[in-house]
């Protein structure tokens, strides 16, 4: 490929990548985007900033090229880089009220012609990899975009929608349950409550984990080295627990069985006053034969919506995680299992589009045609396994302030494998290791099985 065509793929994955940021943001008030319920949810105007400081510290810098306000933005939008300096403390993002939303369009219209015009004067291959990185990074900020307005949100009592869809006309009650009835019905899932869905079976050996030098895409420095490990023989579970799965693990006193929880999960779950996934509520109702029942309800980024027990859960911990697996005999996967399982499927599904899809606004059942493979491995919720967040053998941080990218947090967290609905497509890939605290609930996170 000539260095033209070079220059132009680059070019265009960037202002991709850029334009789907604001496509997000277009649903929003400048009062939306301002908003931070809690220190661990940025305001959404925040992320706009912040990814456009990225470029600027890390790319354009090098260059000899600083932003009409680089110095002020540097202290307010640096996220957790102690080696540029002093920051906006993280539970004060939604303080900066000034500047504006549209000033901070214009940094971003400032940023990228900058750095338009880098790409098409040539840039070595350590700014190169730092552009690469810093897409990869807007995407990661794209999702959290989402899970952050919708946390945000979700604190409004009039439970606000942040994109509008039409409800589908087959809802009804189900079992004491409002639900979508033809998922509901059709789902594999459905009559087995405990979790008991079809195991895929794998013998296991001594297998390879990572991300291989030799291969040609990205990869986070997480990723890496490639490495072998020993398992042990082992199935998961084909699909993903569902919202009905989850319901019988609520109405069999899931969230009030000590005997489930590891011990910092129980102290959570009492402390929080736990007992369902964040973002559901319930009401009762009266059925058509006389009896009384629930109806389920979750905030969405559509707003409140009847529960579709057909789609996986979402909005979980790893402790709830953890403790399902009990309930439901089985455990949650190592990562290791996660990825050599899923290495040796060839279905990649769901995601948030390129620019110009169309959002999808929660997961939804997506069963593959080929009913003997694992279901649902991407483009629906991240999946909790059972690792620690810890280096791999002989992983090496990469120099200089960008080096703290992942390596600083390799303590106290859990992975997570796959991707959820709110992934870039591209972003997605069969060694990347998701993280998150074990209390976390924010997130897009739900479960599969193991035994």
């Amino acid at each position: 490929m000539s260095q033209t065509l070079i220059k132009q793929s680059i070019a265009a994955s960037f202002i991709a990548s850029r334009q789907k940021t604001l496509q997000l943001a277009e649903p929003l008030s400048e009062a939306d985007m301002q908003i931070q319920a809690e220190d661990f949810a940025s305001p959404g105007k925040w992320h706009l900033a912040h990814s456009t400081w990225f470029y600027e510290e890390f790319i354009l810098r090098a260059l000899g090229f600083e932003s009409t306000f680089a110095e002020p933005y540097r202290y307010l939008f640096n996220s957790y880089y102690e080696a540029v300096g002093q920051r906006q403390p993280q539970k004060r993002r939604g303080l900066i009220s000034r500047p504006s939303l549209q000033e901070i369009l214009d940094y971003r219209q400032e940023i990228d012609s900058a750095l338009l015009a880098a790409i098409e004067s040539g840039l070595d291959e350590q700014l190169l990899n730092l552009l690469a990185l810093g897409i990869q990074h807007e995407q990661q900020h794209q999702e959290l975009f989402l899970m952050d307005i919708l946390f945000n949100l979700s604190h409004n009592p009039l439970n606000p929608a942040y994109v509008s869809h039409e409800l589908p006309s087959n809802l009804q009650l189900l079992n004491g349950h409002q639900v979508n009835s033809d998922e509901a019905l059709n789902h594999p899932n459905y009559c087995s409550p405990a979790g008991q869905s079809d195991m895929q079976n794998f013998s296991g050996g001594l297998v390879h984990i990572g991300h291989h030098a030799a291969d040609s895409e990205f990869c986070f420095d997480n990723e890496r080295p490639a490495h072998q490990v020993y398992l042990a023989p082992f199935g998961l579970a084909k699909h993903l627990v569902t919202n009905a799965d989850w319901i019988a693990f609520i109405e069999d006193s899931g969230y009030h069985n000590p005997l489930l929880w590891l011990a910092d999960g129980w102290k959570m779950a009492k402390q929080e006053q736990w007992e369902m996934p964040l973002y559901w509520q319930t009401s009762d109702l009266l059925i058509n034969n006389g009896s009384d029942g629930k109806s389920y309800m979750a905030y969405q980024l559509e707003g409140l919506q009847p529960l579709n027990l057909a789609a996986p859960v979402c909005h979980i911990s790893f402790f709830e995680a953890d403790a399902y697996a009990r309930w439901a005999g089985k455990r949650l996967p190592t990562e290791a299992e996660w990825e050599f399982a899923a290495a040796s499927q060839s279905c990649q599904e769901g995601g948030l589009g390129e620019a110009g899809e169309v959002l999808m606004p929660q997961p939804t059942n997506t069963p593959t045609t080929n009913k003997q493979s694992l279901q649902q491995i991407y483009g629906q919720v991240w999946q909790w396994t059972a690792s620690p967040y810890v280096a791999y053998p002989g992983f090496k941080i990469s120099s200089g302030a960008v080096g703290e990218y992942n390596g600083k947090f390799m303590n106290g967290q859990y992975v997570l494998r796959g991707s959820s609905f709110a992934t870039p497509l591209n972003h997605a890939r069969i060694s990347y290791r998701n993280f998150f605290y074990p209390h976390q609930r924010w997130q897009f996170s739900g479960l599969r099985l193991a035994a």
